[in-house]
């Protein structure tokens, strides 16, 4: 079983991953920010690294995505595959920080993996206005992310929103952000639980 978790950035999604991966004893998959080679120089130089960066993110996305399917375990993943196609290396085009070039490169890979891959059993989507993400983002302090700006983060929501309505591909689990406050509320998280169970029975 995989159930996937997207949503922006500072949305919540390592918490939430880590937090049900201790409660159901699945597997976790992280994403790897820490350990990215291109993130400091994306962050400093979008244009520059936009293609690298996504380039990097599809590799390892797709390599994790086929591990998770070799293993035959419960897993959840922290951010999928379809985020990076469908929300941020079209951002990225649409800002005139990758080249249409590089884009249309980019979008035949991911077309190509695409084909190799099944979406997640159940994905989980944090909702957040951009307040709350700004407001947890810089309450984790990472030195990369503090030179984000708010258009960026508004213009990936409504990339996100834009995907998640159209999104047919497997079991869909929305929780908003903005009033559902799992990271230091044990009945917030436990209301998202619920909803998690009510979902997963119809897997089995």
């Amino acid at each position: 079983m995989h159930i996937a978790i997207a949503g922006n950035i500072g949305s919540g999604k390592t918490t939430l991953t880590t937090m049900l991966s201790k409660h159901y004893k699945w597997q976790a998959h992280f994403e790897d920010a820490d350990d990215n080679p291109y993130l400091n120089d994306f962050y400093e130089d979008m244009q520059r690294w936009s293609f690298n960066l996504q380039i990097y993110f599809l590799n390892s996305r797709f390599t994790q995505i086929k591990e998770i399917h070799k293993s035959g375990k419960k897993v959840i993943q922290d951010r999928t595959i379809f985020e990076d196609a469908y929300i941020f290396a079209p951002n990225l085009h649409a800002m005139g920080l990758m080249t249409t070039r590089d884009f249309e490169n980019y979008f035949t890979l991911f077309n190509l993996m695409d084909s190799f891959i099944k979406p997640p059993d159940l994905l989980i989507y944090l909702r957040a206005s951009v307040s709350t993400l700004v407001g947890q983002i810089q309450k984790r302090g990472r030195d990369y992310e503090a030179a984000i700006r708010l258009d960026y983060l508004k213009r990936l929501n409504e990339r996100y929103e834009a995907w998640i309505t159209n999104y047919t591909q497997g079991k869909l689990l929305i929780i908003d952000v903005d009033t559902n406050k799992f990271a230091e509320n044990n009945e917030d998280l436990g209301i998202i639980i619920n909803k998690i169970d009510a979902e997963i029975h119809g897997l089995f």
